[in-house]
Parts: C-alpha cells; sequence; structure tokens
C-alpha cells in the first residue's frame, strides 16, 4: 500500500506546522513554546488524553481505536529540540532566534507525528492505544532517559515503542534500518592534567603539561588500533585541548575533552579503562598528574529483531520492498532512543531526506517531500500493529 490518499491531503498544513517550528527552534529542556503548540494540536485534534511535562517538558498523547479490547499499546516517538548552532540557509523561514536552528531535523519529526496524530485521531482504524510521545533534549540532554525514569511505559501501557530519524543522503521515500546495534553509545572524558609551571627559557625546572598532553592525545589514539579487536568498532576522539596563554611560559595546568563512541558493551567498558589508564599511566611517566572525568552518556541503540522485522514490512508496504535497506552499516552517532529500547523493544528507522546538507550542518533543511512518507510509515505501524 503506497502513501496514505487522506495524508497526501495534508501535506500543506503539516508542512505549514514544520516551518513554524523551523522558525522557532528551542534547545534542550527550554521546549515550552513547542511543547505547548504539540500539546493544543493533539487537544484539537481530539486526543483521548493529552499529558504535559513527562520528562520535564514531554507531551504524551494517547488515541484510542474504533474498538480497544486488544490491550495492546504501542508508542511512537518524535524529539522536538534544536541545536546551539548559528543557521545560515537563507530561507524564508529560517530561525528567527539568534544561535538557535533546527539542523537536524526534528521539527520535521514533530510535524509528522503531530500529522500522524491528525489521521489517527479521525479514522481510529485500529484496536488498542496509539501513545505519541513527544520527546525534549535529544541533543545532549538525555530526554529519553527523563520520560522513561518518569514512568512514562508504565503509565500509558506501553509494550513497544518506535523512532524515525531523516537521513541526509538517502533518497526521498526510501527507509534504512537494521537489527542489532544501530547506532553507537556516547560517553564524553575530560582530562585535567597538573604539571609545574616555569619559564619556556627553562624548561628542566618545570613539568610542562602541553607536551604531557600532546603525549596522551596520540597514545589515546592507539587504543582503537591496538586495544580492540579489529572486527568491532569503536572511536575515541579529543575534541579541544587547551592550556596556557602566551609564548614564554610552560603551563602549570592543561585539559583536553573529548568523546568515546562504541557499538557493544564491553567495547565500551574496555575503552573508558583504557582512556583512564592511559591519561594517568602517561601523566606519571612525566612527573604530572592526570584526573580523568568521565562520563556516560547515551547507551548503544539496539534494534529488536521482531519490531525491526515489523517495521521494515510497514515501510515496505509504503514505498515498496526495493527502498527499504533493512541491514544498513551501524552509525557511530548516538540517539537517545536507545533508553526507550533499552525499557522496551523496537526499531528506530531512517527515513530519506534527499541530497541536502548533513546533520548539524548550519546549512541544513529537513526536507519537506519526505513528509507523506513519514506520516504514512507511523500511521500504518499502528493500523498493522493493531488491526481493527
Amino acid at each position: 500500500m503506497p502513501v496514505i490518499n487522506h495524508v497526501a491531503a495534508l501535506h500543506d498544513e503539516v508542512t505549514g506546522w514544520r516551518r513554524d517550528l523551523h522558525e522557532n527552534p528551542e534547545l534542550l529542556y527550554d521546549v515550552h513554546r513547542t511543547a505547548a503548540m504539540v500539546a493544543e494540536k493533539l487537544a484539537s485534534f481530539g486526543c483521548d488524553e493529552v499529558v504535559t511535562g513527562i520528562g520535564r517538558t514531554g507531551v504524551v498523547a494517547v488515541i484510542k481505536g474504533k474498538s480497544n479490547t486488544s490491550g495492546r499499546a504501542i508508542g511512537l516517538r518524535a524529539d522536538m529540540d534544536a541545536l546551539p548552532i548559528e543557521e545560515i540557509t537563507g530561507l524564508p523561514y529560517a530561525s528567527k532566534i539568534k544561535g538557535k536552528m533546527h539542523a537536524c531535523g526534528h521539527d520535521g519529526h514533530t510535524a509528522m507525528l503531530l500529522g500522524a496524530a491528525k489521521y489517527l485521531a479521525e479514522t481510529r482504524n485500529f484496536n488498542g492505544n496509539a501513545v505519541l510521545i513527544f520527546q525534549p533534549a535529544e541533543e545532549g540532554g538525555a530526554g529519553g532517559k527523563a520520560m522513561v525514569q518518569d514512568g512514562m511505559m508504565e503509565r500509558f501501557g506501553v509494550q513497544e515503542v518506535y523512532g524515525m530519524h531523516n537521513a541526509p543522503g538517502l533518497p526521498v521515500g526510501m527507509f534504512a534500518t537494521r537489527t542489532g546495534a544501530q547506532l553507537a553509545s556516547s560517553d564524553g572524558f575530560t582530562i585535567d592534567i597538573e604539571g609545574k609551571g616555569s619559564h619556556a627559557a627553562e624548561p628542566h625546572k618545570g613539568v610542562d603539561t602541553l607536551v604531557v598532553g600532546a603525549n596522551i592525545l596520540l597514545a589515546l589514539q592507539s587504543i582503537v588500533a591496538r586495544n580492540l579487536d579489529p572486527l568491532k568498532a569503536g572511536v575515541v576522539t579529543v575534541g579541544a585541548f587547551n592550556g596556557g596563554h602566551v609564548s614564554n611560559v610552560i603551563p602549570q595546568n592543561a585539559t583536553m575533552v573529548g568523546t568515546v563512541r562504541a557499538l557493544a558493551p564491553d567495547v565500551r567498558d574496555l575503552l573508558e579503562k583504557r582512556v583512564v589508564e592511559t591519561a594517568e599511566g602517561i601523566a606519571v611517566a612525566y612527573g604530572a598528574v592526570a584526573r580523568v572525568t568521565y562520563e556516560r552518556n547515551y547507551p548503544v541503540t539496539v534494534n529488536h529483531r521482531k519490531e525491526t522485522e515489523f517495521a521494515v514490512r510497514v515501510a515496505s508496504e509504503i514505498t515498496g520492498r526495493d527502498k527499504v535497506e533493512a541491514n544498513i552499516t551501524p552509525i557511530m552517532g548516538a540517539e537517545d532512543f536507545s533508553f526507550m529500547l533499552e525499557a522496551r523493544p523496537g526499531n528506530i528507522i531512517l527515513l530519506g531526506n534527499g541530497n541536502t546538507a548533513a546533520c548539524h550542518h548550519p546549512a541544513y533543511d529537513f526536507n519537506d517531500a519526505a513528509i507523506p512518507h513519514g506520516i504514512s510509515y507511523w500511521a500504518r505501524l499502528i493500523e498493522t500493529g493493531m488491526p481493527a
């Protein structure tokens, strides 16, 4: 079954919602305007229940089918937050807020789930409860974790949960996913190095934290190459290294920060252990001290087999099996939908965004041509998963 005719008729209206959201981006949990807009529209559609404040600023709606005897409840999740990026698209609906933009397509995700809510509230051609989840703070704030910890799954009886994210470079009308680890874990570290400051002309009287840090940085790059099984994936990246202010002083302190990615829990554990040991050990060898602060952020995003097979089947009904990639290469980016997949079985699927700038780029824009495909996918998940 292709894109739903009724959904195609909603295209212009949903595009208007999406562009309004794009003009008014909000960050992390501070999505008050967005959440209020979402809640108002859900209520206007006639959803049976609309609850705000889940996971601080999340919104959850329940739509009951024409019959409700199955005892089934399927969750659909969209993220609402934007990024601290200055937009350069020059579009008529570009961000009106300096230093903030929807550079990852969450405006499109939210608008598509609203479109699905309108369709499902009007048709109700299913047996059970559709639970629509609008999440804050995906971009580094772990809003998915906050909603799960707020008891969302239990409160709304969610038995399985599905997510969707746009994918620049994947043609519009195509979907892609895989069983198992689809996105990496994301952890962060800070290494504070303390040496002994001195005049640059007398380095022998000090302990040069920049030399220590440089050696730590280089050694960190050997962890994946020499400690990790070559058939497994991991990333250790230092993103910033700061120390000193002038040319003729060896600084007493230096700091570096970085990220660590993995596709398996055992690899995640190994990388953490080796980052700490490497930094501390090299510092000692130079007569300095390295204090490592290691923070575990998002776990690996793992799709469940049964639910992934179902997601592929539904996507194939919309766009054709030849336009659904069911075994994509894992991605080293991270997603806090991982917390929801730890709480309930489910799947996250990628939706083609066409030949656009990459996510998190200041020239990125969500492709409105993808809207009917995304709404149809959401709607068919509910109608196929809980047939009337």
